[in-house]
Protein backbone atom coordinates (compact mmCIF):
# COMPACT_ATOMS: atom_id res chain seq x y z
CA UNK A 1 0.00 0.00 0.00
CA UNK A 2 3.16 2.20 1.09
CA UNK A 3 3.64 4.61 -2.46
CA UNK A 4 7.39 6.86 -3.00
CA UNK A 5 6.64 10.28 -2.06
CA UNK A 6 9.38 10.76 -5.11
CA UNK A 7 7.87 9.04 -7.81
CA UNK A 8 4.70 7.60 -6.43
CA UNK A 9 5.67 3.73 -7.28
CA UNK A 10 4.68 1.21 -5.09
CA UNK A 11 7.30 0.19 -2.51
CA UNK A 12 8.26 -3.04 -0.91
CA UNK A 13 10.76 -4.43 1.79
CA UNK A 14 14.35 -3.99 0.82
CA UNK A 15 16.44 -4.74 4.43
CA UNK A 16 15.66 -2.39 7.11
CA UNK A 17 13.50 -0.33 4.94
CA UNK A 18 11.52 0.17 2.08
CA UNK A 19 12.62 0.92 -2.18
CA UNK A 20 10.18 1.36 -5.13
CA UNK A 21 11.92 0.44 -8.80
CA UNK A 22 13.37 3.77 -9.25
CA UNK A 23 15.96 3.15 -6.56
CA UNK A 24 14.45 5.60 -3.87
CA UNK A 25 15.35 4.05 -0.80
CA UNK A 26 13.92 4.41 3.01
CA UNK A 27 15.56 2.96 5.95
CA UNK A 28 13.59 2.70 9.05
CA UNK A 29 14.63 4.38 12.01
CA UNK A 30 15.26 2.45 15.33
CA UNK A 31 12.18 3.35 16.49
CA UNK A 32 10.52 1.20 14.13
CA UNK A 33 8.97 4.18 11.78
CA UNK A 34 9.43 5.05 8.01
CA UNK A 35 10.48 8.38 7.11
CA UNK A 36 8.51 9.36 4.13
CA UNK A 37 9.08 13.15 3.95
CA UNK A 38 11.67 13.73 1.65
CA UNK A 39 13.80 17.39 2.40
CA UNK A 40 11.75 19.04 -0.19
CA UNK A 41 8.51 18.16 1.18
CA UNK A 42 9.82 19.83 4.31
CA UNK A 43 8.54 24.12 4.90
CA UNK A 44 11.01 24.29 7.79
CA UNK A 45 14.11 22.17 9.02
CA UNK A 46 11.70 20.19 11.92
CA UNK A 47 8.28 20.70 10.74
CA UNK A 48 5.36 19.68 12.82
CA UNK A 49 5.27 20.27 16.35
CA UNK A 50 8.42 19.63 18.37
CA UNK A 51 9.44 18.44 21.55
CA UNK A 52 8.59 20.29 24.34
CA UNK A 53 5.21 20.40 22.67
CA UNK A 54 5.32 16.55 21.93
CA UNK A 55 6.60 15.98 25.36
CA UNK A 56 3.37 17.78 27.26
CA UNK A 57 0.87 16.81 24.92
CA UNK A 58 1.52 13.14 25.85
CA UNK A 59 1.83 14.29 30.04
CA UNK A 60 -1.67 15.32 29.21
CA UNK A 61 -3.36 12.90 27.22
CA UNK A 62 -1.55 10.03 29.28
CA UNK A 63 -3.53 11.55 32.79
CA UNK A 64 -6.79 10.17 30.83
CA UNK A 65 -8.06 14.05 30.72
CA UNK A 66 -9.09 12.82 26.78
CA UNK A 67 -10.17 9.26 27.59
CA UNK A 68 -13.79 9.99 26.54
CA UNK A 69 -12.79 11.23 23.22
CA UNK A 70 -10.45 8.90 22.44
CA UNK A 71 -13.61 5.93 23.73
CA UNK A 72 -15.60 7.43 21.27
CA UNK A 73 -13.47 8.03 18.32
CA UNK A 74 -12.69 4.22 18.91
CA UNK A 75 -16.20 3.02 19.10
CA UNK A 76 -17.46 5.35 16.19
CA UNK A 77 -14.45 3.57 14.03
CA UNK A 78 -15.33 -0.10 15.54
CA UNK A 79 -19.10 0.24 14.45
CA UNK A 80 -17.80 0.43 10.58
CA UNK A 81 -15.55 -2.30 10.26
CA UNK A 82 -12.72 -1.00 8.65
CA UNK A 83 -10.27 -3.23 6.71
CA UNK A 84 -7.59 -0.88 6.74
CA UNK A 85 -7.64 2.72 8.45
CA UNK A 86 -5.65 5.63 8.69
CA UNK A 87 -4.74 8.14 11.32
CA UNK A 88 -3.79 11.13 9.07
CA UNK A 89 -2.20 13.62 11.86
CA UNK A 90 -1.75 11.24 14.19
CA UNK A 91 0.66 13.48 16.90
CA UNK A 92 2.23 11.36 19.64
CA UNK A 93 -0.15 8.18 19.10
CA UNK A 94 -2.67 8.74 21.22
CA UNK A 95 -6.06 7.87 19.07
CA UNK A 96 -4.04 5.79 17.35
CA UNK A 97 -3.22 3.55 19.81
CA UNK A 98 -7.07 3.51 20.48
CA UNK A 99 -7.84 2.82 17.00
CA UNK A 100 -5.26 -0.50 16.81
CA UNK A 101 -6.89 -1.40 19.99
CA UNK A 102 -10.16 -0.78 18.85
CA UNK A 103 -9.65 -2.68 14.93
CA UNK A 104 -7.32 -5.63 16.15
CA UNK A 105 -8.15 -7.54 12.85
CA UNK A 106 -7.56 -4.44 10.63
CA UNK A 107 -4.34 -3.00 9.09
CA UNK A 108 -3.87 0.64 10.62
CA UNK A 109 -1.18 3.61 9.42
CA UNK A 110 -0.54 6.55 11.04
CA UNK A 111 1.70 9.65 10.16
CA UNK A 112 2.91 12.96 11.11
CA UNK A 113 4.74 15.45 9.83
CA UNK A 114 6.69 15.61 13.10
CA UNK A 115 9.28 13.11 13.39
CA UNK A 116 9.43 14.23 17.29
CA UNK A 117 5.75 13.14 17.50
CA UNK A 118 5.68 9.95 15.86
CA UNK A 119 9.24 8.88 17.32
CA UNK A 120 6.79 8.35 20.11
CA UNK A 121 3.85 7.49 18.53
CA UNK A 122 5.85 4.36 17.70
CA UNK A 123 5.81 2.35 20.81
CA UNK A 124 2.30 2.80 21.43
CA UNK A 125 0.98 0.39 19.01
CA UNK A 126 3.85 -1.86 16.86
CA UNK A 127 1.35 -3.58 14.95
CA UNK A 128 0.92 -0.27 13.61
CA UNK A 129 2.55 1.50 10.09
CA UNK A 130 3.87 4.54 11.53
CA UNK A 131 5.32 7.22 9.02
CA UNK A 132 6.73 10.52 9.20
CA UNK A 133 5.16 12.22 5.85
CA UNK A 134 3.49 14.76 4.57
CA UNK A 135 -0.47 15.18 4.97
CA UNK A 136 -1.22 16.97 1.94
CA UNK A 137 1.16 14.01 0.09
CA UNK A 138 0.23 11.45 2.02
CA UNK A 139 2.30 8.03 0.57
CA UNK A 140 -0.11 5.51 0.46
CA UNK A 141 -2.05 4.36 -2.81
CA UNK A 142 -5.10 5.85 -3.88
CA UNK A 143 -8.26 4.00 -2.67
CA UNK A 144 -6.73 1.95 -0.25
CA UNK A 145 -8.38 3.37 3.27
CA UNK A 146 -11.59 2.39 4.26
CA UNK A 147 -11.69 4.68 7.22
CA UNK A 148 -9.66 8.01 7.71
CA UNK A 149 -9.21 9.83 11.26
CA UNK A 150 -8.36 13.50 11.87
CA UNK A 151 -8.13 14.18 15.19
CA UNK A 152 -7.36 18.09 15.74
CA UNK A 153 -5.17 18.20 13.04
CA UNK A 154 -5.22 19.84 9.50
CA UNK A 155 -6.85 18.29 6.43
CA UNK A 156 -6.28 18.22 2.83
CA UNK A 157 -9.66 17.58 1.76
CA UNK A 158 -8.79 16.05 -1.96
CA UNK A 159 -5.84 14.15 -0.67
CA UNK A 160 -8.36 12.23 1.73
CA UNK A 161 -10.63 11.76 -0.92
CA UNK A 162 -7.68 10.14 -3.08
CA UNK A 163 -7.45 7.71 -0.46
CA UNK A 164 -10.52 6.70 0.34
CA UNK A 165 -12.06 3.46 -1.56
CA UNK A 166 -15.51 4.53 -2.86
CA UNK A 167 -17.95 4.01 0.23
CA UNK A 168 -15.03 4.78 2.41
CA UNK A 169 -15.16 7.54 5.44
CA UNK A 170 -13.93 10.21 7.06
CA UNK A 171 -14.32 10.98 10.57
CA UNK A 172 -13.20 14.29 11.38
CA UNK A 173 -12.93 15.57 15.28
CA UNK A 174 -12.42 18.79 16.22
CA UNK A 175 -13.47 21.18 19.19
CA UNK A 176 -16.88 23.21 18.61
CA UNK A 177 -17.24 27.02 19.80
CA UNK A 178 -17.57 25.42 23.93
CA UNK A 179 -14.01 23.98 23.98
CA UNK A 180 -12.19 25.05 26.74
CA UNK A 181 -14.46 28.32 27.26
CA UNK A 182 -13.41 28.84 30.88
CA UNK A 183 -9.56 28.48 29.53
CA UNK A 184 -10.06 31.27 26.97
CA UNK A 185 -12.08 33.34 29.24
CA UNK A 186 -9.06 33.52 32.18
CA UNK A 187 -6.83 34.24 28.70
CA UNK A 188 -7.90 36.79 27.15
CA UNK A 189 -10.28 40.22 27.94
CA UNK A 190 -12.49 38.97 24.56
CA UNK A 191 -13.02 35.72 23.73
CA UNK A 192 -12.94 35.19 19.48
CA UNK A 193 -16.01 33.71 18.59
CA UNK A 194 -15.05 30.14 16.74
CA UNK A 195 -17.42 28.76 14.20
CA UNK A 196 -17.11 25.00 14.74
CA UNK A 197 -19.15 24.16 11.68
CA UNK A 198 -16.85 25.93 9.04
CA UNK A 199 -15.13 23.04 7.57
CA UNK A 200 -18.25 21.95 6.21
CA UNK A 201 -17.93 24.74 3.40
CA UNK A 202 -14.39 22.72 2.01
CA UNK A 203 -16.02 19.53 1.96
CA UNK A 204 -15.64 18.49 -1.68
CA UNK A 205 -18.53 17.37 -3.66
CA UNK A 206 -17.21 13.87 -3.78
CA UNK A 207 -18.09 13.91 -0.18
CA UNK A 208 -21.66 13.51 2.31
CA UNK A 209 -21.77 14.10 5.56
CA UNK A 210 -23.62 10.71 6.77
CA UNK A 211 -23.27 11.32 10.67
CA UNK A 212 -22.45 14.39 13.34
CA UNK A 213 -22.50 14.08 17.02
CA UNK A 214 -21.15 16.13 20.04
CA UNK A 215 -19.14 14.85 22.81
CA UNK A 216 -19.41 17.02 26.07
CA UNK A 217 -18.44 16.90 29.60
CA UNK A 218 -16.35 18.53 32.46
CA UNK A 219 -12.95 18.28 33.38
CA UNK A 220 -11.01 19.29 36.74
CA UNK A 221 -7.72 20.05 36.21
CA UNK A 222 -6.17 19.72 39.60
CA UNK A 223 -2.35 19.52 39.06
CA UNK A 224 -0.64 22.98 38.18
CA UNK A 225 1.58 20.24 36.18
CA UNK A 226 -1.84 19.51 33.93
CA UNK A 227 -2.66 22.73 33.65
CA UNK A 228 0.86 23.82 32.48
CA UNK A 229 0.78 21.19 29.95
CA UNK A 230 -2.93 21.86 28.54
CA UNK A 231 -1.48 25.72 27.70
CA UNK A 232 1.67 23.83 25.93
CA UNK A 233 -0.25 21.72 24.14
CA UNK A 234 -2.67 24.26 22.89
CA UNK A 235 -1.97 27.69 20.35
CA UNK A 236 -2.91 29.63 23.79
CA UNK A 237 0.62 28.44 24.66
CA UNK A 238 2.28 31.39 22.94
CA UNK A 239 -0.95 33.63 22.50
CA UNK A 240 -1.82 34.54 25.81
CA UNK A 241 0.34 36.26 27.97
CA UNK A 242 2.98 35.06 30.27
CA UNK A 243 0.63 36.76 33.34
CA UNK A 244 -2.57 35.20 32.05
CA UNK A 245 -0.93 31.93 31.76
CA UNK A 246 0.83 32.08 35.12
CA UNK A 247 -2.78 32.95 36.93
CA UNK A 248 -4.31 29.63 35.47
CA UNK A 249 -1.26 27.20 36.19
CA UNK A 250 -0.98 28.87 39.60
CA UNK A 251 -5.15 28.77 40.27
CA UNK A 252 -6.18 27.94 43.88
CA UNK A 253 -7.70 25.06 43.75
CA UNK A 254 -9.09 22.81 40.72
CA UNK A 255 -9.32 24.55 37.48
CA UNK A 256 -12.33 23.52 35.43
CA UNK A 257 -13.07 23.61 31.92
CA UNK A 258 -15.62 22.31 29.21
CA UNK A 259 -14.38 19.91 26.97
CA UNK A 260 -16.39 20.00 23.70
CA UNK A 261 -16.05 17.89 20.60
CA UNK A 262 -17.40 17.61 17.10
CA UNK A 263 -17.44 14.38 15.72
CA UNK A 264 -18.04 14.59 11.49
CA UNK A 265 -18.18 11.36 9.62
CA UNK A 266 -18.09 11.93 5.55
CA UNK A 267 -18.43 9.35 3.18
CA UNK A 268 -17.66 9.08 -0.40
CA UNK A 269 -20.61 7.87 -1.81
CA UNK A 270 -23.96 10.05 -2.27
CA UNK A 271 -26.35 8.80 -0.17
CA UNK A 272 -24.51 6.15 2.03
CA UNK A 273 -26.00 5.87 5.30
CA UNK A 274 -23.39 5.44 8.52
Amino acid sequence: MLICPLCSAPLAQAGNGVACPAGHRFDRARQGYLNLLPVQHKNSRAPGDNQAMVDARRSFLEEGHYAPVAERLAELARQRHPARWLDIGCGEGYYSAQLAQALPDAQGFALDISREAVKRACRRAPQTTWLVASMARVPLASGCCDFIASVFSPLDWQEACRLLRPGGGLMRVGPTREHLMELRQQLYDEVREYVDDKHLARVPAEMTLAHSEVLTYRLRLIAPDSRANLLAMTPHGWRASAERRAAVIDWPGPFTVTVSMRYDYFVTEPGATP
